[in-house]
């Protein structure tokens, strides 16, 4: 499989207004370098096609690794993971009052969230050292 070319990384950038997906932290706040992520991974039959690249944290894109599905807690139900691509994290997530943490408000948003949340401390986006208070003040909430 070829390497994805430096011209889809940077279309891919500014496709995503050069911040996470899932976390929507802009680059220039964030601690680490903002990755290409395989929206189907490579092991699972997915290819450097840029339809199945977007641009996440560091975080966001460990705690998905190769999966594309998880539990919904609330109705037990297995689910489709979110798709940086084709939906719209708005219908699925909301920032908590504080402006901190990330929750779901649907079966797929809650999927994403509790499985992200199991790969990560529970603390905030802040405490984890991934933005500065001062950061987290001026993320683009879009």
């Amino acid at each position: 499989m070829s390497a994805i070319s430096r011209e889809t990384k940077d279309k891919i950038r500014r496709e995503a207004k050069n911040r996470g997906g899932y976390c929507l932290l802009p680059q220039e706040i964030v601690s680490m370098d903002l990755e290409i992520e395989h929206l189907r991974p490579i092991a699972d039959g997915g290819t450097n096609d840029e339809v199945n690249l977007w641009l996440t944290c560091r975080n966001c894109n460990g705690f998905k690794h190769a999966k594309t599905q998880a539990v919904d807690s609330l109705t037990n139900t297995e689910i489709l993971l979110f798709n940086l691509r084709t939906q719209n994290w708005n219908e699925h997530f909301e920032f908590t009052n504080d402006q901190t943490k990330i929750s779901g408000k649907t079966p797929c948003g809650r999927a994403a969230s509790e499985l992200r949340a199991s790969g990560q401390s529970k603390k905030s986006l802040g405490e984890r050292g991934m933005v500065s208070a001062d950061g987290l003040k001026q993320r683009d909430k879009k």
